[in-house]
């Protein structure tokens, strides 16, 4: 399970995005109901969904049934309040540490999908079988900053758009941007777009041995590493895109903060500070 110095900020923002409930339902007819299981039991097993990989059902206990843990994911996913917290912890890790914006690593990346679904299409690296592509992007230290998820029979190249349109949603960007891509991008229509957006491209050659630490893209690879750290996106059985989407922003939230917290650790002080660098 994730340590406490990382659960507890987390739960702490995210509790004050939830909106007021009351402990029992006003609308029954006999004025009376079972108690609303509490919002942090329900975030825990989530937490604990995404981390682990597991079942609703394997997950659920007296303390709280599979039912509820899904209609309350689906509850804060309309509320959008998933998307709300990354964003937070993004502005958090700006504010502190500041993005790396003016250079972006973006690579694709094939999970497992056995489950089909929205996203899922043929894998041409395990068999033909189910699988799921994403399209990340990343500042230049590895922080996630947005994907595009699609079936894993979809190249890299066409999704490199559709992947820099999420660039405005990030706000004030620096007037020079350097974009690090690896040979899969290595094509005249790539760097058209780029010169359309103003971008400066660094493309690894397409027939040219070298390794991945000589650019600046090995960020984006090491994201993809922490990602797959979540069993739950390494092997997704989710069939709709918004719940996919809704883990995907739960881990990115938590690779942003655990990367703030760690290198802020020497430079900050505050009371709940790790004793020891994480």
């Amino acid at each position: 399970m994730l340590p406490a110095w990382l659960t507890e900020p987390l739960w702490s923002q995210f509790a004050a995005l939830l909106p007021q409930r009351p402990q029992f339902d006003p609308a029954h007819p006999l004025g009376c109901h079972r108690l609303r299981i509490n919002d942090r039991i329900v975030f825990d097993k989530l937490l604990q969904v995404l981390r682990f990989g597991c079942s609703y059902e394997a997950i659920a206990d007296s303390t709280c049934s599979a039912t509820t843990i899904r209609n309350r994911r689906d509850e804060w996913m309309q509320l959008g309040l998933f998307t709300k917290l990354k964003q937070i912890a993004l502005n958090a890790y700006d504010r502190i540490v500041g993005l790396a914006l003016d250079q972006i690593a973006i690579d694709g990346a094939i999970t497992k999908a056995p489950g089909g679904g929205e996203v899922a299409g043929r894998s041409p690296v395990d068999r033909g079988k189910q699988g799921m592509k994403r399209s990340s992007m990343t500042d230049g230290y590895g922080i996630p900053l947005g994907r595009v998820l699609v079936g894993a029979n979809r190249h890299d190249s066409p999704l490199l758009a559709p992947t820099l349109d999420l660039l405005p949603e990030l706000g004030p960007l620096p007037d020079k941007i350097t974009v690090h891509l690896d040979a899969g991008y290595d094509s005249a229509s790539s760097h058209v777009l780029l010169d359309e957006r103003g971008l400066r491209g660094r493309i690894a050659r397409k027939g040219t041995k070298a390794p991945v630490q000589a650019t600046q893209r090995w960020h984006v690879e090491r994201t993809h590493v922490w990602q797959n750290a979540f069993h739950r996106l390494a092997r997704c059985y989710e069939r709709r895109l918004s719940a996919i989407e809704a883990f995907f922003d739960l881990a990115d939230t938590i690779i942003t903060v655990r990367s703030l917290i760690r290198r802020a650790w020497t430079t900050h002080r505050w009371d709940t500070r790790p004793r020891r660098q994480p």
